[in-house]
């Protein structure tokens, strides 16, 4: 490309790729996307984005373009990579000058520099460190700060990279310009904290900026630059100074009020301070313990004394916080039960902590947090007023303790008091005790107190387990306490429904449990929607059959009277647990349910979170429903359609379930309809997809299977049969059993259709046995299926026989002979009784026969056989004759206790089949007498005498014991 020509044609179309209209941007585009491979491109998008008279979005679109460029054609190995001579000429040109006058373009040309050095610093790009501590050096404010921009993103690439070679020369950079780093940051530190009493906001904005990049630096050399940074005086020196400067700027606060345009980036500075700490402490505990003493000294004052007040504020709070838990809950800090076992690293931290966590300390820490941080705030009370189901939903859980106060002070709280129970416990049971009774309603504060009070008792459950007789206290102080209805109560009754969920796994008595629902039923009915909310606790659901109706009818309602996606999920949850739970016994109180889920889920179009709960609470229900869930299918089977098609956006949320509930609909279905038949139609590109959810895709497929086996093969078998082919060259050795598992199921269930239709896969099978097949598993598996065949369709083993002939260039009786002997050597591989026995009837099946290779294969097939005899036959001890273990009868029906889910029809459509099949109707012992008898009637006494001494004679005295009788 000729640069001045070239700069016009690409300024030209760069332009057309930022309009507004389609027919002048698509081809803009596309030609762009042509240009991306073209020498000389790279330099025409740097002089454009470098050329501050052109339009700020042609030169935003071109910062773009080179960026994406970076990733796919700067290496060396890529497809149509930049030559080296463009190359060089395009990171000379990057560094020429810092004065972007755009504060976006500048960090994209910032984060563009960086990409390049992640894959050419130092070695191809030596110049650019020293270019950009130069740069960071000038007088002019802007050069300056893009520079330091600069710096930053390029520190913060290259600490990211993980290879040993790479983190070596990491080191090497950080111990070479840590020093300047620390002098930049206090030159810019110092100006900044001059300048705060000046009121020229301007010039405190500009050098706050910069102390902000430069200590972003630092905290990536300091955090990953050293293998021990605790032998580094630079290094520790900056980190203990960290404590100073933040005083510093905590006192900045007070004069930089809330509404000062600086407010914001000095809130972001004092943060980062504690995210150094916090970095530092998390990669390299034992490089902190120096540190330990004046962290807990520094955050305990500014959180839990009156040093923070007026100066703090929520995040600082909460980084403070973390900090204190961090160190509290460090396994590197903590000796064995055995002291001598510890490290001395350990030993020394351990004993810092002890020294610090006095008694007065922990007591003041564990107060504070009850008495102050646990109480609930104006803001808090007024959200709850105005906005319950947003009260109700605010996040506690996950990660959201590193980021908000609430969840914050609950985790440090239980941490220290896991800590240190034995001394904190009295202290919380004397805050206990002080309140037994009731609280006046007029008295918000001491209603407030005790919240948080009861807030603490319930976060510390498990480790006051010993302490307090929860079923005392539960009848005499907590019951009563629910059952005070006045509006200013509803705190306390919140928070007394909420403990009790904290206790019932811990410490509860059953019979006490009658009490609690007739209370939970009360509350559902609560006037207030928070208190009603939190009953709706699945921890507080057990066999609930006394009080299911009420419950169940009030949860609803619940459900019907919330409108947020996430109150309705938690409620649809407990919805779920119930019927879970309960099982059948929901079946007349679903109705309602029934009849609104459908207008819930259209309502729930954009909310993919709540339809996932919909259809977990739709499983339960099938499930409870059982055969009765055919109702469903007008709302159920187009939620599956929906669910399942991986043509759908929606599916990226909703496959599992929608897979999970397509199966329990299937194993609940009496009998197979042309909607749920048309279903499968989803299948095909599922099994593409070769994903984590295969294993329910064969479980759904079997559920066909067991359901109409012949209407669905006839329907389906050749593409799944084609699916499967394909799955076969690729898959795991556990998906290949998976799959043939499903074959084998078919050949059970339809011995006529089902080798037809999966016949493109059964010569797989049976090459897999000639070849001896080294995986045990799958060895047996390929056995269970041709077993299945000889034994239920002789006229297919035969004609499929004679294809293999062909194949392998044989006669076929040299390839049957070569299939029982390797069946014989391999027996071993079988480890499940039905396929031991079935293979057994299988080879016995062969007889009686007078070809010679059959024959000379017979001691093997009555070694198979006696040795399923040994596997199913138990002996009497009454009569000492044997009996077939694994016959089955009509009359055998299993005995469902109370405790044990009901049998599916899937379930009872597989007993009615295993009455039917071969493995569980024949008996081996008159299997075996039958066909001895009539291979002795073909070859005469004499011929069958000759036979029978090709056997073991230990092998035959077994074999006469087991069929004495007959």
């Amino acid at each position: 490309m000729d640069l001045n020509s070239a700069s016009t044609v690409v300024l030209q179309v760069l332009t057309q790729a930022t309009s507004q209209d389609t027919a002048v941007l698509k081809p803009a585009e596309e030609q762009l996307k042509q240009w991306e491979t073209q020498p000389g491109f790279y330099s025409v998008l740097l002089n454009i984005f470098t050329n501050h008279t052109l339009d700020i979005n042609v030169r935003w679109l071109a910062v773009l373009y080179f960026k994406h460029g970076i990733d796919r054609y700067w290496r060396r190995v890529a497809p149509h990579a930049l030559s080296e001579e463009e190359k060089t000429t395009l990171r000379a040109g990057l560094i020429t000058n810092f004065n972007e006058p755009i504060n976006q373009i500048a960090t994209q040309i910032a984060v563009l520099i960086a990409k390049v050095a992640r894959l050419d610093c130092p070695r191809q790009w030596p110049e650019l460190i020293p270019t950009l501590i130069e740069s960071v050096k000038v007088q002019d404010d802007l050069r300056q700060h893009r520079a330091l921009l600069t710096f930053y993103h390029v520190t913060k690439t290259l600490a990211s990279k993980r290879l040993a070679a790479d983190r070596k020369l990491f080191y090497d950079l950080a111990s070479g310009i840590y020093n300047f780093a620390c002098s930049l940051w206090n030159h810019h530190t110092d100006t900044f904290l001059q300048q705060v009493s000046s009121g020229n906001e301007a010039a405190i904005l500009s050098s706050l900026e910069r102390t902000l990049l430069s200590l972003k630096v630092l905290r990536k050399l300091t955090v990953n630059g050293f293998v021990e940074p605790h032998k580094n005086m630079e290094v520790m020196g900056f980190l203990h100074g960290i404590f100073e400067r933040l005083k510093q700027f905590l006192e900045c606060s007070r004069s930089i009020g809330t509404d000062n345009v600086c407010r914001d980036r000095l809130e972001k500075t004092i943060i980062l301070f504690t995210k150094v700490l916090l970095d530092f402490l998390d990669q390299h505990p034992f490089s902190f313990t120096p540190l330990i003493q004046r962290s807990l000294e520094f955050s305990v004052s500014y959180v839990f004394t009156e040093v923070g007040e007026g100066v703090t504020f929520e995040r600082f709070i909460v980084q403070c916080m973390n900090l204190i838990k961090m160190i509290v809950k460090n396994y590197a800090y903590k000796p064995s039960k055995n002291f001598e076992d510890s490290s001395p690293e350990t030993l020394e931290a351990h004993k810092i902590k002890m020294a610090f966590f006095t008694y007065p300390t922990l007591t003041e820490i564990c107060r504070r947090l009850v008495s102050h941080y646990f109480l609930l705030t104006e803001e808090e009370l007024t959200m709850w007023e105005e906005d319950p189901e947003g009260f109700t939903v605010e996040e506690t859980g996950g990660d959201s303790w590193k980021y908000s106060l609430r969840p914050c002070t609950e985790v440090l709280f239980i941490d220290i008091f896991h800590e240190y129970n034995q001394t904190l416990t009295p202290v919380l049971l004397e805050m206990m005790q002080r309140l037994q009774g009731p609280t006046n309603v007029e008295d918000m504060n001491a209603l407030l107190i005790k919240d948080a009070v009861y807030n603490a008792v319930g976060l510390a459950a498990y480790e006051l387990f010993d302490s307090v007789d929860f079923d005392q206290w539960f009848k005499n102080q907590l019951l009563p306490e629910l059952q005070v209805i006045h509006n200013r109560y509803k705190p306390l009754r919140r928070r007394v429904i909420w403990l009790i969920g904290q206790w019932i796994s811990v410490k509860f008595k059953s019979d006490l449990r009658p009490m609690l629902y007739e209370a939970i039923c009360n509350l559902l009915q609560d006037q207030d929607l928070v208190v009603c909310f939190l009953s709706a606790l699945k921890e507080l659901v057990f066999k609930v059959s006394p009080y299911l109706e009420t419950m169940f009818t009030l949860l609803f309602q619940l459900l019907q009277q919330v409108t947020e996606c996430d109150t309705k999920m938690h409620v649809l949850h407990v919805l779920s647990c119930v019927i879970e739970r309960v099982n059948m016994q929901i079946r007349p109180y679903v109705g309602c349910l029934v009849q609104y889920l459908p207008l819930l889920w259209k309502q729930s179009e954009e909310h993919n979170m709540l339809r996932c709960a919909i259809l977990t609470t739709l499983i339960h229900l099938v499930q409870g429903l059982g055969a009765d869930s055919k109702n469903l299918y007008p709302f159920l089977l187009p939620v599956i359609q929906l669910s399942t098609d991986v043509s759908q956006p929606p599916h990226v949320y909703l496959l599992e379930d929608g897979l999970e509930l397509w199966l329990v609909t299937l194993e609940n279905s009496p009998c197979i309809t042309p909607e749920l038949l048309r279903i499968f139609q989803n299948m095909s590109p599922l099994l593409e997809l070769s994903s984590e959810n295969l294993r329910t895709c064969f479980k759904i497929i079997n559920g066909y299977i067991f359901l109409s086996s012949t209407e669905f093969l006839q329907t389906y078998a050749v593409g799944l049969c084609q699916s499967f082919c394909e799955l076969l060259k690729e898959i795991t050795t556990e998906g290949q059993v998976q799959v043939l598992k499903v074959v084998e199921n078919a050949l059970k269930v339809n011995p006529i259709l089902g080798p037809q239709m999966f016949q493109p896969i059964l010569p797989y099978v049976f090459k897999g046995i000639i070849e001896g097949e080294r995986y045990p598993v799958v060895m047996s598996t390929y056995l269970g299926v041709m077993g299945r065949v000889l034994l239920q369709n002789t006229s297919f083993f035969s004609s499929l026989l004679n294809e293999m002939a062909h194949k392998f260039n044989q006669e076929m009786d040299q390839l049957l002979g070569n299939m029982i002997e390797m069946w014989v050597d391999r027996m071993d591989n079988i480890t499940q009784p039905e396929r031991r026995k079935l293979s057994a009837l299988a080879l016995l099946s062969l007889l009686p026969s007078d070809n010679s290779v059959i024959q000379d294969k017979f001691c093997g097939i009555i070694n198979i056989s006696v040795e399923g005899l040994h596997d199913v036959m138990t002996e009497d001890p009454e009569t000492g004759t044997y009996k077939d273990c694994m016959l089955m009868s009509h009359l055998e029906e299993p005995k469902v206790t109370e405790d044990e889910e009901p049998p599916t029809e899937q379930d009872k459509r597989k007993k009615m089949l295993a009455l039917k099949d071969p493995v569980h109707t024949v008996s081996l012992q008159q299997f075996i007498y039958e066909k001895l008898k009539a291979q002795q009637e073909m070859l005469g006494e004499q011929g069958f005498q000759s036979l029978m001494e090709t056997v073991d004679t230990e092998i035959v005295t077994q074999l006469q014991e087991f069929l004495q009788g007959f």
